[in-house]
Parts: C-alpha cells; sequence; structure tokens
C-alpha cells in the first residue's frame, strides 16, 4: 500500500506524559484540521544532542502539521516543564508516494551550515532512496518553561528524512544512518540530532 502525502509545514514533538493535559491536547489535535497526522512514538537522541535537551523523556506524541502560527497558539497554553520540539521544514526537497506506512523519522544537522554546494550534493543524493517518502532543510524551535543552559548551535541546520515502510525500526535506523555516512563521504559533516520510531497512528 502506497502512503500518500498532503501538504504540512513540519513535526511537533510533545512529551506524552500521562497527564490530563496530554490527553486533553491529543484529543484536540484529534479533530484539528491543522493537524495532518499524529502518532505516538519513541524518541531516539544522539549523544551529541544530548548535553543542550534536560528532558529525559522519550515518550511523544508526534503530530505532522500544516499551519505554523496556529500550532503556536496551541502550545502556549499548554505545560512545558518538559521540552517541546517543533520541527519547520523550510525547504522541501521532495514528497513521493512511497510503498508501506511511515514509520521512522530521523533528523541531522549540518555541522558547518549550508552551502549551496552541500544542499545540492544531499538533494540529489536522498532523491535515490526509495524508502525516503519526505525529505527536506529546515530548522528547530524549542519550547520550555525552562531556557537551557547550552544553546543547540545547529537549529538552523537541519536535514529531515520521514522514511516509509514494513520492516522494523531497527531497520529503518540502520538505512537512515547508512544514507547519512554515504552523504558524509562526500565530505559533508552531518550528524544524527534525533530519530523517532512511530508506534502507533492516532490520527
Amino acid at each position: 500500500m502506497a502512503n500518500v502525502v498532503s501538504p504540512f509545514n513540519g513535526y511537533v514533538c510533545v512529551p506524552y506524559l500521562h497527564s490530563h493535559d496530554s490527553i486533553e491536547l491529543k484529543d484536540k489535535w484529534v479533530s484539528s484540521r491543522n493537524i495532518d497526522s499524529m502518532f505516538f512514538v519513541t524518541a531516539t537522541f544522539s549523544e551529541d544532542s544530548k548535553p543542550y535537551f534536560k528532558s529525559v523523556i522519550n515518550h511523544f506524541i508526534l503530530a505532522k502539521f500544516k499551519n505554523p502560527i496556529k500550532m503556536q497558539k496551541d502550545l502556549s497554553s499548554y505545560n512545558k516543564t518538559e521540552p517541546i520540539f517543533v520541527f519547520n521544514i523550510d525547504n522541501v526537497i521532495f514528497e513521493r508516494d512511497t510503498p508501506g506506512k511511515p514509520n521512522f523519522i530521523s533528523i541531522y544537522y549540518l555541522e558547518y551550515g549550508e552551502s549551496n554546494d552541500d544542499l545540492l550534493d544531499v538533494a540529489a543524493y536522498t532523491a535515490r532512496k526509495d524508502k525516503i517518502g519526505i525529505s527536506g532543510f529546515g530548522n528547530m524551535e524549542l519550547f520550555a518553561d525552562e531556557t537551557p543552559k547550552f544553546t543547540f548551535p545547529y537549529s538552523d541546520h537541519l536535514v529531515i528524512f520521514e522514511i516509509t515502510s514494513e520492516k522494523s525500526h531497527q531497520s529503518d535506523n540502520k538505512y537512515c544512518e547508512q544514507t547519512r555516512r554515504d552523504i558524509c563521504r562526500k565530505g559533508i559533516v552531518m550528524n544524527n540530532l534525533v530519530s523517532f520510531s512511530l508506534l502507533e497512528k492516532l490520527k
């Protein structure tokens, strides 16, 4: 079965705390026209990224949103004792119908910024990877009651892959890691920030 894509502007990742607020937000987004799809996920942060984010939560509600202004309004009144991550897609490399279902999302950062040559090389290579249904360049916004001690320096230099498959999350992670290594062989320093295993579709 092919995964059919539809327009959206990014991903929001809210810690799932089994609280009234979490359940209320989930129910609100199920009926929201601003939410294209929504999943219960587990997150795996890279070792290099952990010093920047104090959260030890690894269960999140991940939603694909259409309008970032409406999304920020939703988050303005939400409890942010644990950080909320918003990954905006500034430049879509491609969105395409692919076999399987959305199963894994991996987010990377370019350590030395975004030269035009680097972006073209990343775009050209990822376009040949048939398990990547959505790929794009973007940025990260962090919403938290407590300002992190260290600011993540590569928030504006993100590369985002959404994988569609019927295989295990471990298999998809290996696929993404091989893709990252292949890109790095071209002289582009691209490191993993966080990966999300999509466990259950909520919308």
